[in-house]
């Protein structure tokens, strides 16, 4: 079994992206431990370490066709795991649920601090159509363009630009929001 310098054999590689289950699994659970300790490295010891290993691994397992080079693989995931770090960084990863102990719950007040902001981007999102908050809304979430596309039934080059569309309407809203707060404001003076 000869070996790369990724450390795996390029014909595992290659009969994985011709769809073999068996290499696939051998070439996941040999990127597992590299990815791991990557993300370690950058971010620490930290809970989402688990999820970027993960989402590294869908990567790499959704695009291992598009590897031109078998030999190549390591080079391949680590560009993977570098998306998944820049994304971290971008605020894509947070926590989506918050655990109290029984007994603490923290009391929940209808007006809190961010009320207002919260009314201004309920406002903002209203003047986009329901498909443009559907995709808002996704890339919230952190979903990716290529992701959004196939659950919408588009191109991703289409998601883009309604996602750009939509950010220029959801500025317009808000600034003219502002204004119209800046005006009642400086009225009464």
């Amino acid at each position: 079994m000869a070996t790369s310098f990724s450390g795996l054999d390029p014909d595992v590689v290659a009969r994985a992206q011709a769809g073999g289950d068996a290499e696939r699994t051998q070439v996941l659970a040999f990127l597992e431990p590299i990815l791991r300790a990557f993300f370690i490295k950058r971010v620490g010891r930290k809970p989402e370490v688990d999820d970027l290993v993960q989402n590294a691994l869908l990567r790499v397992h959704t695009s291992l066709a598009d590897l031109n080079d078998p030999a190549r693989l390591k080079a391949f995931a680590m560009k993977a795991a570098l998306f998944e770090v820049q994304d971290l960084y971008r605020g894509r990863y947070h926590a989506k649920e918050t655990f109290f102990e029984p007994g603490h719950l923290p009391e929940r007040s209808a007006e809190g601090p961010n009320l207002g902001a919260r009314l201004d981007l309920e406002r903002a999102l209203a003047v986009l159509s329901p498909k443009a908050r559907r995709i808002m809304e996704l890339r919230e979430y952190g979903y990716r363009y290529e992701e959004i596309a196939r659950t919408i039934g588009s191109t991703e080059a289409a998601i883009k630009m309604q996602v750009k569309r939509a950010l220029e309407r959801m500025r317009a809203a808000l600034a003219s929001l502002l204004w119209a707060a800046l005006s009642a404001h400086v009225s009464t003076w």
